[in-house]
């Protein structure tokens, strides 16, 4: 029997039958075929069903075992008995044994079948003498051995035996006129209790030896253990030195002195002469232990680099994985097949990682990465916490956020939290509540609101933090958890490694009975946030124009507080999705295309002043012109800067990332206004925006920050602002975008494993330095990546934070001399790659 999938055994079983597990080198099921051979059984059908490839191909017909073997495929489940049933046309002449392939056993089978034969019976089923039968079908019999009972898996009170059933059954052929073809079929559930009633002879046999069923990952570790210790009578492959130390072909290995037996040492295996293999450590074939790493019973699948002082201690590893130097394995850890474990990973009691997943460098992983493509050694990304809906960030990762955000905090701080219209958003947030409770840190819920009045409330000084969860704006699957600091700002980088430390060490404050967090719940948060909207503004000078809008909320939280904003101002306004809707939580790109077309019509057929469109989140917004035509992200962002520079007092300046076309600098200096560069990130953005006299900073991809409101996107509060910038202005929205310059930045990707990031940033730093050297004409900046300048333009290389992947932004004095400076980074790039490839 060599169907199962062997769930329970997960992750070592997510690519490969249960039957196939290794055994001390050898698969669980070529044991047992050993097992028959030894007993005179050699002509084997075995039934198969999940990737039963795998095991034809590593079985053919058997004859290097030297038995006859046939297989016979399920193609939708037929239950025990019934896969049998399918390969009755092979077992109708004779007596025949069921046994399992997953399971590890020495009983005499001979005895069995002479007992069987001796009773005439139709059914024998071998029994085990276990101290716990409660996992098991308990089988009792009287003193000729006749079943008298069947108990499947009984409680203590219905135990009147500790004898159980192995799935080990000898059968007459007669047994198939009772099992119907074509229906799910089981032996110990249908058969035996049908055969039973009707009064047919069946016997059970109890057995002396060992018996190990295999169902689970411990029980995977113990039949290991006791392979090597004896207690079971097989073959183990290799040479059998002293103290139980088993040794294969060809092992590079300067001696045994520090190998502590019983151990398993596979063929080629190479170990180095600081390593310690342990106690109990079993060690497939081609494993590589480097210099001071060391294994205790533990199980490593072949072809597995165990890198220089890695610990493996109680764990499971699958074929084919890379561990780095320093990784180290807690008791009970499970990784699948062709992993990679970064340097100075740290894996958890219990993890299990599927297979084919990475774990960066320094993560400390602490629950399963089952369906994430790589572990992380961080939580925030450059958009806070994200991932994928239920997969990555679920409601126990926000609990222990939380958790740990709270931990960070003093106890009795105030936390603002809030949502988007979306359920996930609301299943995350509620979590976090419960996280930020549970440490004694009160919690004011704005329930459905923007992040921009969350922001607001921190800003305000109504509490020392902020929590806002959204659906990702370009991914419904993907969902967002944002922190905020005063300001509002998002969590800095020393906070973000604070709650990254307690997350990882899952040390976290535990409040006192009588000292959990309240839940509040704000009456007046939107309405301040309004009236400090409209102090920001000109209102008089907005409501002299008398603008006619068009405006798609996209369902987004603006349409809570915008319409009446818009009455004060004086606007007459044609409004479209202007209300929550849990299904239009993001925007894809061809969704907003297509809202973009129908707001542009729209504003042709209305005559309308402007056409706006809001983001998801209301963070961001995208112009339309009186003509209907839609604004270039570029020249709106430059058309802001140009407005503000003109409005602009002495002494103050705009903030714009590094990757912004330099007309910025033109446009703003005819007004004497300085322009200041940041990273290129929202939260170096942001907080730069906060230093003294800056009057507007702001991103390519409509998100634009006037920090003395507040320092963050705000769709609401930029419109207002253009709103109010536009007063001033003689012509129509038009035609000050067309004063606005066309720039020649180009921006590309290149593909970049994550391993080689770092060598591509060494070298280009040094062959950028080098060229400097030999001719002199240039200047590099390192502030975010590397940056080379010359007068004839710029050129920036970006690794990406959260992709593998790089970014090249150029601007030259026309675009083929934007394309050659972007080319001679990307060469760069794809020469460290295709070095390390040979």
């Amino acid at each position: 029997m060599a169907g199962g999938e062997g769930t329970r055994l997960r992750p070592l079983t997510s690519n490969q039958p249960k039957p196939m597990v290794s055994l001390c080198g050898k698969p669980c099921m070529e044991y047992i075929v050993e097992l028959l051979k030894h007993h005179g059984i050699d002509e084997t059908v075995v039934t198969l069903m999940f990737l039963p490839k795998v095991i034809r191909d590593y079985f053919g017909d058997g004859s290097s075992l030297g038995v006859s073997m046939q297989y016979s495929v399920e193609q939708a489940p037929a239950g025990t008995a019934g896969s049998v049933k399918l390969a009755e046309d092979h077992l109708r002449d004779d007596t025949f044994i069921v046994i399992s392939g997953d399971a590890l056993t020495d009983f005499d089978l001979s005895e069995i079948v002479a007992f069987h034969k001796q009773r005439g019976a139709m059914v024998t089923i071998a029994l085990k003498r276990v101290e716990n039968p409660l996992e098991f079908g308990v089988v009792v019999i009287d003193d000729e051995g006749r079943i008298e009972r069947f108990l499947e898996k009984p409680t203590w009170g219905q135990v009147f035996s500790d004898t159980v059933n192995t799935g080990i059954y000898v059968l007459e052929p007669e047994v198939f006129d009772h099992i119907p073809a074509d229906t799910q079929y089981d032996f110990s559930q249908d058969l035996f209790p049908r055969l039973f009633e009707m009064g047919a002879p069946l016997y059970g046999y109890v057995a002396e030896g060992y018996w190990q069923d295999i169902g689970s990952l411990p029980q995977y570790l113990t039949a290991n253990c006791d392979l090597l210790d004896g207690k079971v009578a097989a073959g183990i492959p290799g040479i059998e030195l002293q103290h139980r130390i088993f040794v294969g072909e060809s092992i590079n290995l300067d001696s045994i002195e520090n190998i502590s037996g019983p151990a398993y040492i596979g063929n080629y295996a190479k170990i180095a002469p600081t390593a310690n293999i342990g106690k109990y450590s079993v060690l497939g074939n081609n494993v590589v232990v480097k210099d001071h790493a060391e294994t205790r019973h533990s199980v490593i699948g072949s072809n597995t680099y165990i890198g220089a002082s890695a610990k493996v201690l109680g764990a499971i590893l699958g074929k084919n994985c890379d561990v780095k130097a320093g990784a180290t394995f807690s008791e009970g850890v499970a990784i699948g097949d062709e992993c990679v474990i970064g340097e100075q990973a740290y894996i958890a009691p219990d993890v299990k990682i599927y297979p084919f997943k990475s774990v960066e460098a320094g993560a400390q992983i602490n629950s399963s990465i089952i369906w994430e493509s790589r572990g992380s050694s961080q939580l925030f990304g450059k958009d806070g916490i994200v991932g994928l809906i239920n997969v990555d960030i679920t409601a126990e990762l926000a609990l222990r956020v939380a958790m740990a955000y709270g931990t960070v905090l003093k106890k009795g701080a105030r936390v603002t939290t809030s949502r988007d219209a979306h359920p996930a958003s609301r299943v995350i947030k509620r979590a976090l509540i419960c996280g930020l409770s549970s440490t004694g840190v009160v919690v004011r819920d704005l329930r459905v609101a923007s992040s921009a009045i969350n922001r607001f409330e921190v800003k305000n000084g109504s509490s020392q933090g902020g929590l806002h969860v959204r659906i990702s704006s370009w991914d419904p699957e993907m969902i967002q958890i944002q922190v905020f600091e005063p300001p509002g700002v998002n969590l800095g980088e020393r906070r973000q490694k604070d709650i990254e430390k307690y997350y990882g060490r899952q040390d976290f404050r535990r409040a006192f009975y009588s000292e959990f967090g309240e839940l509040e719940f704000p009456d007046r948060a939107m309405e301040t946030y309004v009236r400090g909207l409209l102090n920001s503004w000109d209102t008089e000078l907005i409501r002299s124009r008398a603008y006619r809008l068009v405006i798609d909320y996209s369902y987004s939280p603006a349409s809570l507080t915008l319409p009446s904003i818009l009455g004060d101002l004086g606007a007459e306004v044609l409004s479209m999705r202007a209300f929550n809707d849990q299904r239009h939580a993001s925007l894809a790109a061809e969704e907003l295309g297509a809202n973009i077309q129908e707001v542009q019509r729209l504003v042709r057929t209305m005559e309308a002043d402007m056409g706006i469109i809001i983001g998801p989140g209301a963070e961001r917004l995208y112009i339309v012109d009186e003509r209907g035509q839609e604004a270039p992200l570029e020249k709106a962002l430059l058309l802001f800067v140009k407005l503000v520079a003109q409005r602009a007092a002495e002494g103050e300046k705009i903030v714009l990332p590094l990757t912004v076309t330099h007309l910025a600098e033109q446009l703003a200096g005819e007004c004497g206004v300085e322009i200041r560069r940041a990273k290129v990130s929202l939260p170096a953005l942001a907080q730069a925006a906060t230093e003294d006299g800056v009057a507007f900073a702001g991103s390519l991809g409509g998100g634009y920050i006037f920090p003395e409101f507040l320092p963050a996107f705000d769709a609401v509060m930029s419109l207002g602002k253009l709103l109010e910038l536009l007063a001033t202005q003689a012509g129509p929205l038009s035609e000050q975008i067309a004063r606005i310059p066309t720039s020649t930045l180009v921006h590309k990707t290149v593909a970049c494993p994550w391993s080689l990031k770092g060598t591509v940033m060494r070298t280009a730093t040094e062959s950028l330095q080098r060229e400097l050297d030999d001719d002199g004409d240039g200047e590099i900046s390192l502030v975010d990546g590397i940056q080379l300048r010359r007068d004839g333009g710029w050129v920036q290389l970006l690794p990406d934070a959260d992709e593998p992947v790089f970014h090249v932004y150029a601007e030259g004095a026309d675009h083929a001399d934007s394309e050659r400076l972007a080319e001679s980074f990307l060469e760069v790039v794809r020469g460290v790659i295709s070095d390390h490839a040979v």
